[in-house]
């Protein structure tokens, strides 16, 4: 059957086993949380010496892994046989001979990672049917503003609006990456603490006043001034900030500003459910629907498609990067 990570740490929790775990997707933090609870709550430490193997894709095949899987326990009602990253494995279809009948005394479980595994294969279809099937998706980046903000809360803290986008604008949707990231402030505050800004650029090292998230909110204010001191700051760091990178977060977030445009209803709650996004996050949005007419809309995002491309060196001529940054933002404030 296919499974959300909740219920599957939720069952494990309760002892509530399946003989086959399938994990795949494009997104590894999910995929590792859920091995790593396995390999240490499943059995206890003295159990796990005889009875739990640890083996990784290239370095095995489906022969090994069905003659460790058809083992039977030594002094324990399970044994655990985790393949981390399984993807390399070859042959990793012929499973399906195992799982067709697995030890009901075996927990197998596949880490398949970075990629969905093909469902329409027999392998997943017999995983679904006698085990757990889990697909990680990569998670948007509009999207992890919210999950931090949920994964800070659920370990007994808080974060500020903006200290949430400063790390979702710096650290992507590498979720493992965040998480690591997060943990770190989580050893240097007491719990309770709330996550700022503050904390932020002292430990991590993200500037709270020269980030993505400021200039954002100077091209949604046509705070000319602001947004150009911005950019210089973006051209004296051109390896953290290269135009390849600030052109498509420039034009996602217009692109939503356009829809926020044609919305007859403009207000936070209107545009928070039309973006999918936190009423928090609507505060940006708000402000460019007022300052930017449907008709600018539309030539800002025929500038940032030109600028898209001349990021990427095409039609650019002897101009450098640090005037290319200044021109697209002149020419969409102007």
């Amino acid at each position: 059957m296919a499974a959300d990570y909740k219920k599957i740490i939720s069952d494990i929790s309760k002892k509530t086993f399946a003989p086959v775990y399938l994990l795949c997707g494009e997104e590894p933090y999910y995929i590792d949380l859920i091995s790593d609870f396995i390999e240490d709550n499943v059995l206890s430490e003295d159990e796990r010496e005889f009875n739990q193997s640890i083996l990784y894709g290239r370095d095995t095949d489906v022969g090994k892994v069905i003659e460790y899987a058809k083992r039977f326990p030594m002094m324990s009602q399970y044994q655990v046989v985790i393949i981390k990253e399984a993807q390399d494995m070859k042959s990793i279809d012929e499973l399906t001979t195992y799982v067709e009948k697995p030890l009901s005394s075996t927990i197998l479980v596949l880490c398949y990672k970075y990629k969905k595994y093909d469902k329409r294969k027999a392998l997943a279809k017999l995983v679904e049917k006698k085990g757990i099937y889990f697909e990680s998706a990569k998670l948007y980046q509009d999207k992890v503003p919210t999950w931090i903000t949920e994964f800070v809360n659920a370990k007994g803290y808080n974060i500020s609006p903006k200290a949430t986008i400063l790390l979702s604008d710096f650290l992507g949707t590498d979720l493992s990456k965040v998480a690591n990231e997060i943990n770190k402030l989580f050893i240097l505050i007491p719990k309770g603490s709330t996550i700022t800004e503050e904390i932020i650029e002292k430990n991590i090292g993200i500037s709270k006043d020269y980030n993505f998230f400021e200039f954002q909110e100077a091209l949604a204010s046509k705070n000319i001034e602001k947004a150009n001191r911005i950019v210089n700051f973006f051209n004296s760091n051109p390896k953290e900030n290269p135009l390849v990178k600030i052109v498509p977060m420039t034009y996602g977030f217009f692109s939503k500003v356009l829809i926020c445009n044609s919305l007859p209803d403009k207000s936070q709650g209107s545009i928070a459910s039309a973006l999918g996004i936190a009423p928090f996050l609507t505060r940006d949005y708000i402000k460019a629907t007022g300052n930017y007419s449907f008709a600018k809309l539309k030539e800002v995002i025929s500038i940032l498609r030109e600028f898209d491309l001349k990021s990427k060196g095409v039609n650019i001529g002897s101009t450098t990067g640090p005037d290319l940054m200044k021109e697209m933002v002149f020419r969409i404030l102007h």
